[in-house]
């Protein structure tokens, strides 16, 4: 008999134990450290992404653990910085890619049930054991790579030319089919199909990345604009759009108080010859994509999870690292026995007045070196991508954020013992990573 209740005691609480939230995380791509209207982008039409920021936290001074792809999105998903991730740099057509023993957020919340998928650009390898379905996703559809034509679906960027669409481990062949239309088909299927579950949507976007292929609706709405801003403005309001309709599925199916929603640009937008040499908004900040400098790493970045956390604006420093631990927080799931280098943002989250998180951070790009403490920030070597052309600032510079978000006067001399202190803690961090 007390088998019989234990039983049944053990039965209810399995069906009456509270569902874990889902979570998305959407990842775009190149897109501006203020390049929203809630942001402070006069020129752009952007109501979507600015709802989702009015209904949750937008962070205000949140950054990219790297100012390119590869990188910045090891360190999203691994919550390590991309040396310790494996991946300090881009990943190139003939590099084996992220490390298969690295574990994703995907992996550990597989732990706790969740059904997982990655919908979009991965370029973190396409080699059997670094491709999505290899790193504890479920379900994988878009493209390997670094970017691709939104319409033909193969590679952009040099020759010989690369066919990249694949459902899970297949290449599939969807000639003509506008690649953001398809992310959203098949993340509304992926929702629908397990929404009895926890899931997990990985959900990263190729836009606003070059090739700039907006919608002909946009292209027209943002005609009076420089030819940069033009394509670039097209192709951010389509994204926009885009994510409107990932969004309102959530709506017709229920979930949307049941779902954390994370978003935030890879870095900041590109300046590159592909891009017409700019496009992107950082307003006082300097740099660009392939900078440590402000505009080439702070990114905007929101939290939503309607209900459970209320709306607001952040402005102590996080970074993208923190998002692994801070998922792990909000949905009750034990961190992996390494140790994480992102902190948990969830004290933050709960309480404007609560200190950042972090004693202090690195970077390393190539030969650029960065580190921030408090409101001091020591760039070594730093390259400003602003403009066409890239200028090196050779040599240690120091810089108080707070007071000169810009990077223009350099505190490195009257300051000696805070540039001393600096370079060692990224030497020490160095020293960790090998």
């Amino acid at each position: 008999m007390f088998k019989v209740f234990l039983f049944l005691l053990l039965l209810s609480q399995c069906l009456f134990a509270e569902k874990k939230p889902n979570v998305i995380i959407i990842y775009t791509d190149d897109q501006g450290t203020l390049d929203m209207k809630c942001y402070g982008a006069t020129d752009l039409v952007t109501p979507y992404m600015d709802k989702m920021a009015s209904e949750g936290i937008r962070w205000t001074q949140f950054y990219s653990a790297a100012p390119v792809c590869s990188p910045s999105r090891a360190a999203l998903l691994t919550g390590l910085t991309p040396q310790k991730a494996g991946v300090p740099g881009n990943v190139g057509l003939t590099a084996v890619g992220m490390p298969s023993d690295r574990v994703t957020i995907a992996e550990q919340l597989k732990t706790a049930g969740y059904k997982t998928a990655k919908i979009g650009k991965w370029h973190l390898g396409h080699h059997e054991e670094t491709v999505p379905n290899g790193q504890g996703f479920d379900y994988q559809f878009g493209h390997l790579v670094g970017c691709i034509d939104n319409y033909s679906h193969f590679f952009y960027w040099s020759g010989p030319n690369k066919h990249d669409l694949f459902r899970n481990n297949k290449e599939i062949h969807l000639p003509g089919r506008f690649f953001p239309d398809l992310m959203v088909e098949e993340a509304s299927k992926f929702i629908k199909e397990n929404k009895k579950d926890p899931f997990f949507i990985y959900f990263a976007m190729n836009s606003p990345h070059y090739p700039y292929q907006g919608d002909a609706k946009w292209l027209e709405f943002y005609k009076d604009l420089p030819m940069d801003r033009r394509y670039y403005a097209a192709f951010l309001s389509t994204q926009d759009e885009r994510i409107g309709k990932l969004l309102k599925v959530l709506e017709t199916e229920g979930l949307k108080e049941d779902t954390i929603v994370i978003f935030q640009s890879d870095h900041g937008h590109s300046t590159e010859q592909r891009a017409f040499y700019g496009g992107g908004y950082t307003g006082k900040f300097r740099g660009a994509k392939f900078s440590l400098l402000e505009g080439g790493i702070r990114v905007p970045a929101i939290i939503s999870w309607p209900g459970k956390i209320n709306p607001g604006v952040r402005d102590q420093f996080a970074v993208s690292c923190d998002w692994f631990p801070t998922i792990m927080d909000l949905c009750g799931v034990k961190l992996p026995k390494h140790q994480l280098e992102g902190k948990s943002l969830v004290p933050i989250i709960n309480s404007a007045s609560e200190k950042t998180q972090h004693e202090f951070f690195t970077w390393q790009m190539a030969k650029q070196k960065v580190v921030r403490e408090g409101d001091w920030k020591l760039c070594i070597d730093v390259v400003d991508t602003t403009g066409k052309k890239r200028v090196t600032e050779k040599g240690a510079r120091l810089y108080n954020i707070a007071k000169d978000p810009s990077e223009k006067k350099d505190l490195a001399k009257e300051n000696k013992d805070v540039v001393e202190r600096l370079k060692k803690r990224h030497a020490d961090w160095l020293k960790s990573v090998k």
